[in-house]
């Protein structure tokens, strides 16, 4: 019988009358494989181009093969991984010209979504991204840099949901996968001024969205997308000679 998620379940031991526990449908299973195995290469747990060990990450998240292969297709659509024809998977990498185009590109989605956004969004919504920005910036404090991240990437998604452009909402979305591992690591070049710098921009694109300034909104998103690719760009020139390339054909390892 061909293995499925669930396979990878233990059927739990029940006494006599007691109630077993709930199993959690394939779905759900799949959907929260996918979302370890994002965060975990997102994180910068396996290095840029570095070879993804099926063996390692099945121990790692605790699952068989066929769920994280299903699971790997999926971030090889997003653009994060690159599946090799009988040689596995790899972290994709991105030259800096990659980054600086992906960057620009992402700038224009989201200068336009800012715009659209004053048009449409409600003092309901503004609330939300503020307390959104709140949280963000008690992370920022913190110094907690996934949890900065998080509260980052809910506000970007927020805007672009209230621009309410079905077309800009797709596209984005087919961009966010392959440009979200690098989005986080814009965070660890120069961290201390990169995070100042853009907790700065942050209160500049929640002050123009508070006065509902499509324009100027658009452009601050614009330019904050660039400073990120910049940032990502300095991060991977500086990380990439101390990184020792993977030997040919050997699995990076995964802790």
């Amino acid at each position: 019988m061909t293995s499925t998620i669930l396979d990878t379940l233990a059927m739990p031991v029940t006494e006599p009358g007691e109630r077993p526990a709930p199993v959690r449908d394939e779905t759900s299973l799949h959907d929260e494989i996918l979302a370890r195995l994002r965060d975990y290469i997102v994180e910068g747990h396996v290095p840029d181009g570095g070879r993804l060990s099926e063996r390692q990450l099945c121990e790692m998240l605790k699952v068989s093969r066929t769920p994280l292969r299903e699971a790997l297709k999926v971030l090889a659509a997003e653009g994060l991984v690159e599946l090799l024809p009988n040689r596995g998977a790899r972290v994709r990498p991105l030259s800096a010209a990659d980054i600086r185009e992906l960057f620009d590109l992402m700038g224009g989605l989201e200068g336009l979504a800012g715009r659209l956004a004053c048009e449409k969004i409600t003092d309901e919504d503004v609330e939300k991204i503020q307390q959104l920005h709140h949280d963000m910036y008690g992370f920022y404090m913190r110094q907690d840099m996934q949890g900065y991240f998080r509260m980052n990437q809910l506000i970007h998604r927020a805007i672009v949901d209230a621009a309410a452009n079905v077309t800009l909402h797709a596209t984005y979305e087919s961009l966010a996968g392959r440009i979200r591992r690098v989005r986080f690591s814009a965070n660890f070049a120069r961290k201390r001024e990169r995070w100042s710098e853009a907790m700065r921009e942050h209160e500049l694109i929640l002050d123009a969205l508070r006065r509902r300034a499509g324009g100027e909104l658009s452009d601050i998103l614009f330019q904050h997308l660039r400073n990120k690719g910049a940032a990502a760009i300095a991060y991977f020139a500086e990380a990439q000679p101390a990184a020792a390339p993977p030997s040919a054909g050997k699995p990076a390892k995964v802790e």
